[in-house]
């Protein structure tokens, strides 16, 4: 029985993994296409996201568990970040049970709320220098030539108003606008909760990255001031304090990876073991607790690398 679950949770992974790979390429490819012909086709970008959205509700976990190591490179920074705040930004949707409608503009909104930087030097974001005060004004512009691009192509008024204010925060030290508050668009706000904890997990040339669990945290000492509240707890009870796909030590000695939330409370997610002293219990769920067995720290990419193969996704690079 165990190794049949095994076998159709591999699978599953599988599947996460190809349906990933896929999103990065088609997001890759209407980058590219509204860069070089001037094309930004909503019909296409709509079915992408109504299948995202399927994924989303049916094997988010599995998706999350393997989105979570898959790399950032300088070279498809823009593309990999818009996928995953994309997948982000869904699983917030869900959680506040918007109609199927908003969550599709939702997605359209985060797939493309950085596509303005297409139109700024690639040294603006990738380069590792200091940016002048001239360079960060030029680079803060770019929620407005998003804005514009996608007015241009006459997007859903929502849509554009949320990708020009994902960067507007609660206590008015965002931009473009310096919007607090109850005046920036609920899909904005979700957007920015999404993509900047994505961003904090992503290596980038003026720093190192950070893991998700240190993202989460990063994100509730904001919550209120920077971020909204009420969607910082969404994301943390969509994915907990430990988020789904992190690699955990636990209390008994027990290594394994975190699979699943605890809807009662996000402090203490299911970990699936990995690897133990009893190998009979190998792969079984553990609902961790307060009183039970606790999670102690993330393992170190060494420790990860120790793992048996067939229980970490394919493309292990991120940390």
């Amino acid at each position: 029985m165990e190794g049949t679950a095994k076998k159709n949770d591999n699978a599953r992974i599988q599947e996460a993994e190809n349906f990933f790979s896929s999103f990065l390429a088609f997001t890759g490819n209407i980058f590219s296409k509204a860069a070089d012909k001037n094309i930004l086709d909503i019909d296409s970008i709509t079915q992408r996201i109504k299948m995202v959205w399927n994924t989303v509700r049916y094997d988010r976990s599995f998706l999350m568990r393997v989105q979570h190591y898959a790399e950032h490179t300088d070279e498809n920074y823009i593309t990999s970040h818009s996928a995953r705040s994309t997948i982000i930004a869904m699983i917030i949707g869900t959680y506040f049970k918007l109609p199927n409608h908003r969550l599709v503009e939702l997605g359209i909104a985060a797939l493309l709320h950085d596509i303005g930087m297409l139109t700024l030097p690639q040294k603006l974001y990738l380069s590792g220098q200091a940016l002048t005060d001239k360079e960060k004004q030029l680079l803060f512009t770019h929620p407005v030539q998003s804005y514009k691009i996608l007015q241009s192509f006459n997007y859903p008024s929502a849509i554009c108003m949320a990708v020009l204010e994902h960067h507007e925060r609660e206590n008015g030290s965002g931009y473009p606008r310096n919007l607090k508050g109850a005046d920036i668009s609920q899909y904005a706000k979700i957007i920015a909760v999404a993509c900047s904890y994505d961003a904090l997990s992503a290596k980038r040339p003026h720093r190192e990255a950070k893991d998700h669990h240190t993202g989460i945290m990063e994100l509730l000492t904001n919550e209120g001031k920077r971020y909204d509240s009420v969607v910082v707890r969404a994301l943390v009870y969509s994915l907990s304090i430990y988020p789904i796909g992190l690699y955990v030590l636990l209390s008994n000695g027990e290594k394994g990876q975190v699979i699943d939330v605890n809807p009662e409370n996000p402090r203490f997610p299911i970990v699936r073991i990995l690897e133990t002293q009893k190998p009979w219990e190998k792969n079984r769920n553990v609902q961790t607790s307060f009183q039970g067995i606790s999670i102690v720290r993330l393992l170190s990419r060494e420790e990860i690398g120790t793992l048996d193969p067939s229980d970490t996704p394919q493309f292990l690079f991120g940390w």
